[in-house]
Order: C-alpha cells, then structure tokens, then sequence
C-alpha cells in the first residue's frame, strides 16, 4: 500500500521560502505522475504544480515564476520549492501520486505566511 509523507512546511514572512518534500513509499515511483495541491481555509482545494513522468512541469498562474516542482527518483520524493510568498499562499499543501485509477495522498502539511 502506498504511503506520502509531507514536510518542511511552516510559519514564514511575505517574501521569504519554504521547500515541501513528500516522499514515497509502498509504490514504483517512476510510474507516477505527482504534485501539489492546496487548500485555503473556507476554500476549494485547487492544483499548484505538476510533474509528469517524463519531468513535464505545469504550474497555476497564481504560482508560477515563484514556484518550482522537481522530483528524485532516487530519493522517492517530490519537492515544491516556494519562492516570494506571499500572504495567499497560506493553505494546507498536499501531495498527490496518479497512476490509471490509483491515486495517493500525503496528510496535508500547513504553510502560513504572515509578519
């Protein structure tokens, strides 16, 4: 059964970063197409980033030139580099990992950016 495990979120300033990784386990990774979502509170949960197979990106216009999607074979981990964040950006972050009709979910991880 496959298992996603999120971190390195948290508290930060607008304008600062924050680097979420969610690993692997239980699956092949390569197989998977992975990436992020996140959910604002009293909002709908909508796609941040996405990462194909083959290292195809694709990023929400809210996020992109700010963020940056990667992923480690190796490693097993998926990573969303976050960059000039802003006070928007706050929501609870989750991973996901696609094949056919099995998908996968981390737990959700928080980021909070406020002074």
């Amino acid at each position: 059964q496959g298992q996603l495990v999120e971190s390195g979120g948290g508290l930060v300033q607008p304008g600062g970063s924050l680097r979420l990784s969610c690993e692997a386990s239980g699956i092949i990774f390569n197989l998977y197409a992975t990436g992020w979502y996140r959910q604002a509170q009293g909002e709908q949960r909508e796609l941040v980033a996405s990462i194909s197979t083959g290292g195809r990106t694709n990023y929400a216009d809210s996020v992109a030139g700010r963020f940056t999607i990667s992923r480690d074979s190796a490693e097993k981990t998926v990573f969303l580099q976050m960059n000039s964040l802003k006070p928007e950006d706050t929501a609870v972050y989750y991973c996901y990992m696609t094949l056919g009709n099995r998908n996968y979910w981390g737990q959700g991880i928080q980021v909070t950016v406020s002074s």
